[in-house]
């Protein structure tokens, strides 16, 4: 029931009670009348405001007037509504457009920026591999390059092989005697701090060095440590030059340039600051590691030389070439001492590598082909097929039994050197590229390069780890002391290490 003022005849906002009548009326009507006259508008008794009881109500929801009642109030209210959407449209327009054009402003910043760190970078590579370049370490003084027509070459161009001597074949059987026999004392013990299969899963990058060749030539071709040392490296460039870099201090000991095209092959002498490099330009050059001076240019080969091996004694190189021949020179004198092919090889040869013992050694060749090679008689004596594609990497495992080869067929072979036949093949993806392979030195582990990095655990043959931290493909890889560490290069024209961080 709704109360009614007793004045108005409505609902009162404020509503109030009269004792003096009991009847209910607007406090505002009520206060005035009684400030006028005194009395209870209702039966003119005598009444103040103190008396006037005040009720708590409800407040009051007055209905909205109608005004949709006709055809043009209708029509009317529809032009309102019409307008508001219009005004709220061509403000949201207006808003569009602002930030369209925050927007464009704000991409070409950001465009502006990429140009400028694109730039910046560039600039800073170049400083890099400047400053790597002319750095010196703190123990070496980079010395001037010496002029081209300073390098002796001690092996003339039309010079004939001398052949091997009676003196020559008694030092490799002597040799080769020497290490069957500090092989067979080992046995199969392995050195107390070599590195476990579970360390080698646990490696991780732990230096990477972009900066050791030209950027304008990009790619690192090649790799190899110093056995004594393998702190020591040395590296080969698409940029012609080889470069030798202490892993330690982190610092270039030198650049050897000389070469006329790419650098293919690097070789770092076991025991010597001495470094052999070959290329495509039918040069094999012998370089001080210390001062950068190119001793020595062997020219036996007629065509590119595609790979060279150092002999057990560190005084004789094999090295194979495009012209189809391998070939046996003397790195104290540049001496050729035999120069040999055979009706069998019918290819260009591409890799090379002697057995541990010195006395034979392999080469693969472009047709697919592993032969097996009798130093002593310059003979083949035995040939792996199997492969597809030209043979890109071998390699020779510490004990003497095994041997890994790879081609351009995306998988590894291992043969046994004992039995003559492959009893293990590591197959990989399709598109997977093999470019170099590596027994550790305690012929435990063996390292594929290619594709991405991976290490094998010897005789079970199983893979321990897989590292794609190269963002090209890797052209070399080695092992440090007891697998302490793993070594690797790629055409990404960087030098990267991997060990437990």
């Amino acid at each position: 029931m709704s109360l009614v003022c007793s004045i108005s005849g409505e609902v009162p906002e404020v509503a109030c009670i009269s004792p003096v009548s009991g009847c209910v009326f607007e406090k505002r009507l009520l206060e005035k009348f009684v400030f006028e006259n005194g009395t209870d508008p209702t039966n003119n008794q005598p009444l103040s405001m103190e008396q006037v009881i005040e009720m708590k109500t409800n407040p009051i929801v007055r209905p909205k007037p109608p005004s949709a009642t006709s055809i043009p109030a209708i029509l009317k209210s529809l032009q309102d509504e019409w307008d508001a959407c219009m005004l709220t449209s061509f403000t949201l327009r207006q808003q569009l457009h602002t930030t369209r054009q925050e927007l464009s402003h704000a991409l070409y910043q950001h465009d502006a920026a990429c140009r400028v760190i694109a730039r910046l970078t560039k600039e800073a590579t170049a400083a890099r591999e400047a400053l790597a370049t002319l750095k010196p370490t703190s123990t070496i003084q980079q010395p001037m390059q010496q002029p081209q027509a300073m390098q002796v070459d001690k092996q003339q161009d039309d010079g004939e092989p001398i052949g091997l001597t009676e003196d020559v074949i008694q030092k490799l059987q002597d040799k080769a005697s020497v290490l069957t026999s500090e092989r067979k004392k080992r046995g199969k013990r392995m050195p107390e701090d070599l590195a476990s299969a579970d360390d080698i899963r646990e490696y991780k990058q732990i230096a990477s060095h972009p900066g050791l060749h030209s950027a304008s030539v990009p790619g690192i071709l090649c790799l190899d440590l110093c056995a004594s040392d393998t702190y020591k490296v040395v590296t080969g460039g698409a940029d012609k030059t080889a470069v030798v870099f202490d892993k330690e201090s982190e610092q270039v000991i030198t650049t050897l340039k000389g070469h006329a095209k790419k650098v293919t092959n690097v070789l770092y002498h076991p025991s010597e600051d001495i470094v052999f490099t070959a290329s495509p330009d039918s040069t094999i050059r012998i370089w001080s590691a210390q001062d950068g001076n190119c001793s020595t240019i062997i020219r036996t080969h007629k065509e590119a030389v595609t790979g060279i091996s150092l002999h057990a004694l560190g005084d004789y190189l094999l090295s194979c070439s495009e012209d189809q021949h391998w070939a046996f020179s003397d790195v104290r004198t540049g001496q050729t001492l035999c120069r040999v092919t055979d009706d069998a090889i019918g290819n260009a040869l591409t890799c090379a590598q002697f057995h541990p013992d010195g006395l034979i050694f392999g080469t693969g060749t472009k047709d697919s082909q592993i032969m097996i090679w009798d130093l002593k008689e310059r003979t083949n004596v035995a040939n792996f097929p199997g492969h597809s594609g030209p043979v890109t990497a071998i390699s020779f495992s510490e004990n003497g039994y095994y041997l890994a080869t790879a081609a351009g067929d995306a998988c590894v072979k291992l043969w046994d050197l004992r039995k003559l036949k492959n009893f293990k093949t590591l197959t990989m993806a399709d598109d997977y590229e093999v470019r170099s392979l590596t027994f550790d030195q305690s012929g435990s582990y063996l390292a594929v390069g290619g594709t991405d990095v991976r290490v094998y655990l010897c005789k079970q043959w199983q893979e321990l780890k897989a590292f794609s931290d190269h963002t090209a493909v890797a052209t070399g890889v080695r092992f440090g002391k007891n697998a302490k560490f793993l070594a690797s290069s790629s055409m990404d024209r960087s030098l990267k290490f991997f060990s437990i961080q």
